[in-house]
């Protein structure tokens, strides 16, 4: 008997073309619990679609995705998912509290009343984003990362087990910034899995423990240290990596046997 618990995500063979033209090709991609994943690539490259194609608002062309052992399309009550800001329509008339309370119908379905207690626990997301003052602002009123960290709260409120969130620190402060690198290792630390569109190569061995190197296939996926090595970068950004080296040479640790065995 096979006691062997799903993962949180698997992608398997997976493909999606845009008007025929594939963005995506093979992508086979394993993701253990608690992990916390950058997924990084050069801009077109398809991180943004891998994501899309997971939450099924894209269908593949072939493939398959499973989350926790099931149909992504089943699967998907048990995932956060954080948009990039260029998604959303700012000028949609709802107020922060609205936004976080959204965060809330996987639990109590469509069409009916968030309780009190809903209530209470979207304030806590909010205060937790330090947010709580602006409950009441309507979302287009906010700065960048206010608004950030308004839809980070509305993931919390889910209480999901896997966070997918595409490019969180776009456009936001220092502080906004620091508090979303916060959330996302202490969501690590409950066992949470989450996986991220980042694209600040500077930052990527600090803020995650294992990366995927993107570019229409899957260049590598492994921990930080054995990933972040400038053949592989190569590999994925190309011609485009003109002072992405000196970064790799910055962010490597040398002296490290997994840094060794990319020399």
């Amino acid at each position: 008997m096979n006691s062997k618990l799903p993962l949180p995500l698997e992608i398997h063979d997976l493909t999606v073309a845009y008007q025929k033209k594939p963005v995506l090709y093979g992508i086979d991609l394993e993701i253990q619990e608690g992990s916390l994943v950058g997924i990084l690539g050069p801009n077109g490259a398809g991180k943004s679609t891998l994501i899309k194609a997971v939450m099924g608002m894209i269908r593949p062309d072939d493939g398959f995705i499973k989350i926790f052992g099931e149909t992504n399309r089943k699967g998907i009550t048990r995932v956060g998912y954080v948009p990039q800001r260029e998604n959303i329509d700012w000028d949609f008339p709802v107020t922060a509290m609205d936004v976080v309370l959204m965060g809330r119908i996987g639990h109590t379905g469509w069409f009916k009343r968030f309780s009190k207690r809903d209530r209470i626990f979207a304030a806590e997301c909010l205060d937790q984003m330090n947010m709580l003052p602006y409950a009441d602002r309507q979302i287009g009123n906010l700065s960048g990362g206010q608004q950030q960290r308004i839809f980070l709260a509305r993931a919390l409120a889910q209480q999901s087990d896997l966070y997918l969130m595409d490019e969180p620190f776009a456009g936001v402060d220092a502080v906004t910034e620091q508090t979303i690198v916060d959330l996302l290792k202490q969501l690590r630390n409950q066992g949470k899995t989450i996986v991220v569109v980042h694209h600040d190569l500077s930052t990527a061995t600090d803020y995650f423990d294992f990366l995927a190197l993107l570019n229409f296939r899957l260049i590598a996926y492994g921990s930080s240290g054995a990933v972040f090595n400038h053949d592989l970068l190569q590999k994925t950004y190309g011609g485009k990596l003109t002072v992405l080296s000196e970064i790799g040479e910055k962010k490597m640790n040398l002296n490290s046997p997994e840094s060794r065995l990319f020399k």
